[in-house]
């Protein structure tokens, strides 16, 4: 079954080094498990990468079996055949049977073929997997908000193409898709199921018009903040969900910041360094905040005639921050699956490009 697992790394800094190269391809394509931090040696002793540059890659015509690798390499024959089945998930190597034993190759003579095909099949599976947010999505047409700002801090994309399997017992269509897709972390265990914490949250984000903040998720899920903080970072590497500052709460974090520092500076530092003389605006923000009785519905009614830019602006002077929100990174649906998709393609032209240059490097 095709399962590619693909974490997005910066191009080697030496990318005529042929170690190098080998050891990025190794971790983009997730073909093992880091340990720690980078190893002494770069990995270049790992049996995966000596599989590669002493045999795959240095004769990409002929095919290797377990036994002959697994003495050469002084490992066992089911060593050897774990390594091979990870690249062969990943679409890199085919397997031929032989006499008792089973011959492993590049698939289609050379890396670049073996690459061509993988992100063919890569690309055909992605698509077809994401139709199934066509039919759970639930937001509506209309979920801009006043002002737009860009989404924060963007992680390496992290994401899993996996074939569609049976439905097993205990879990749907949902809850498969965000196993297969890395939603769910690599050890899903009884986050797979239809009801975990992790499924629900995603059907909220599919469901919420407005980002949703992660106050808001840990009340509705009736989950802790530090889980369902740590399920969003998750569901933020693979692209799908992103965070972005509240605009639609720019009313309350103007009041929250005009409190405060009336209460710490005054009005005269608010006319001058606070923005109100600059800005123009309304001395009837002071009159309240001198009674205490300046509240958000009252700043909201105030400033409805200012500009949503200004508004932004007299945060900004105030000292005062948006909160952060999540929400799913399109619009609409069609979005999301198209900002995803270029994704995948962004790290496979990658991927395509060092495998040139291991090609060049022979």
């Amino acid at each position: 079954m095709f399962d590619l697992r693909l974490e997005e790394t910066p191009l080697p800094a030496s990318k005529r080094e042929r170690d190098n190269l080998i050891s990025w391809l190794i971790d983009n394509l997730c073909l093992h498990r880091r340990r720690g931090d980078d190893m002494a040696d770069g990995g270049t002793f790992s049996p995966i990468h000596r599989i590669l540059a002493e045999n795959l890659l240095s004769n990409p015509n002929r095919g290797y079996e377990t036994r002959e690798l697994a003495d050469e390499l002084d490992l066992t024959p089911a060593a050897i055949h774990h390594h091979f089945t990870r690249l062969i998930s990943a679409g890199l190597v085919t397997a031929t049977s032989g006499k008792g034993w089973r011959s492993y190759h590049l698939t289609g003579g050379s890396l670049s073929a073996a690459i061509e095909a993988m992100t063919t099949r890569a690309k055909l599976i992605h698509t077809q997997r994401l139709r199934i947010l066509e039919s759970v999505w639930k937001r509506g047409e209309d979920v801009s908000m006043e002002i737009e700002l860009p989404p924060d801090e963007r992680l390496p994309c992290n994401i899993r193409i996996k074939e569609w399997g049976p439905i097993k017992e205990g879990e749907n269509e949902l809850s498969r898709f965000m196993c297969d897709m890395g939603l769910l972390g690599e050890r899903p265990g009884k986050e797979n199921s239809p009801t975990s914490i992790s499924v629900r949250l995603f059907e909220l984000l599919l469901s919420t018009d407005s980002p949703l903040s992660l106050d808001e998720a840990a009340k509705k899920l009736g989950a802790p903040k530090p889980r369902v903080g740590r399920i969003l970072e998750r569901f933020r590497s693979t692209g799908l969900v992103e965070r972005i500052p509240r605009t639609d709460r720019l009313s309350s974090a103007l009041w929250s910041a005009m409190t405060s520092q009336h209460g710490r500076r005054g009005e005269d530092w608010m006319l001058k360094k606070g923005g109100f003389e600059r800005l123009d605006v309304p001395i009837a923000l002071l009159k309240a905040l001198k009674k205490g009785k300046l509240t958000p519905e009252m700043v909201t009614k105030v400033l409805k005639k200012m500009p949503a830019r200004d508004q932004m602006l007299l945060l900004n002077l105030l000292g005062g921050r948006l909160p952060l929100g999540h929400r799913m990174a399109g619009k609409a649906v069609e979005t999301v699956k198209k900002n995803s998709m270029a994704d995948l393609e962004r790290i496979l032209r990658r991927i395509e490009r060092v495998g040139k240059l291991l090609e060049q490097s022979q």
